[in-house]
């Protein structure tokens, strides 16, 4: 088994339950050993991480950002304050998701540190073409850093 899968964790913040429902499934179906921690809110999402600071193998080794938190703001904040955490916090790619094909939203993900930007697709089908490929990409593809803190 590939190192990434090893005791990985995601985290979706996700605070449409209709999109979360989605993305859970797609997730059980393509990622099985991968265990998926749901945040609905920027505050939940921090909280999660920050309860992670006192077990690093609780840290996830990749995070689902939805931008719109119910607004953009929501997400480029939370982007930008996982950024700027200490490490191994900031090290954690962040993949934004949106239905927006806005250039300026698309740059401005690269611009805060976002790791990749895609746009959601609205079919399960579909969701699950994302899922095979966030697998094959994120977690047997790509080198992820082992999250250590440093002191």
């Amino acid at each position: 088994m590939k190192r990434n899968l090893r005791n990985a964790k995601m985290l979706i913040v996700e605070d449409n339950p209709d999109h979360w429902n989605l993305m859970k499934k797609a997730a059980e179906h393509c990622l099985a050993e991968v265990e998926t921690v749901h945040a609905h809110s920027e505050q939940e999402a921090l909280r999660f991480l920050q309860d992670g600071s006192l077990q690093e193998w609780e840290l996830p080794k990749l995070i689902l950002l939805d931008l719109y938190l119910p607004k953009r703001e929501n997400g480029w904040q939370l982007l930008q304050q996982i950024k700027s955490m200490p490490a191994p916090f900031n090290q954690i790619p962040v993949v934004v998701l949106s239905f927006s094909n806005s250039p300026e939203d698309i740059r401005q993900v690269y611009q805060y540190g976002g790791a990749s930007y895609l746009i959601k697709p609205t079919a399960f089908q579909d969701w699950l073409i994302y899922f095979q490929r966030l697998r094959s990409y994120w977690w047997e593809t790509v080198t992820l850093p082992q999250m250590r803190f440093y002191l």
